[in-house]
């Protein structure tokens, strides 16, 4: 019986660490302009904005019960983190000299 109530916690953290990382990637897709993204040659703002927004829908809904309604349990879960992690990994670096985002702490003090 502790065996598997440590295996429910370990899989409903794994859950809601991958809706982070989806989440994350969404949030930060679509704080970036449209222009950076056809500038740092990747695909259209809109297309990464509906990857990632399905991917990060699909990771809510997998949360297991505790937390969550854990339909989409087993393998689509971890499918549904591949383009948020691709967001992440390749687009994000490409389109982040563009502005958008975090912006840079101000050099120089005074009036």
């Amino acid at each position: 019986m502790l065996l598997a109530n440590v295996q429910v916690l370990l899989f409903l953290v794994l859950a809601l660490v991958l809706f982070g990382i989806e989440a994350w990637a969404l949030i930060d897709c679509a704080r970036r302009p449209a222009g950076a993204f056809l500038a740092a040659g990747k695909r259209t703002k809109n297309f990464w904005l509906v990857l990632t927004a399905a991917a990060a829908v699909v990771g809510f809904i997998a949360i297991p019960p505790p937390l969550g309604l854990g339909l989409f349990t087993g393998f689509l879960q971890f499918f549904a983190v591949i383009p948020a992690g691709v967001y992440l990994a390749d687009v994000r670096p490409a389109v982040s000299s563009y502005g958008g985002g975090r912006r840079p702490p101000r050099s120089g003090g005074g009036w």
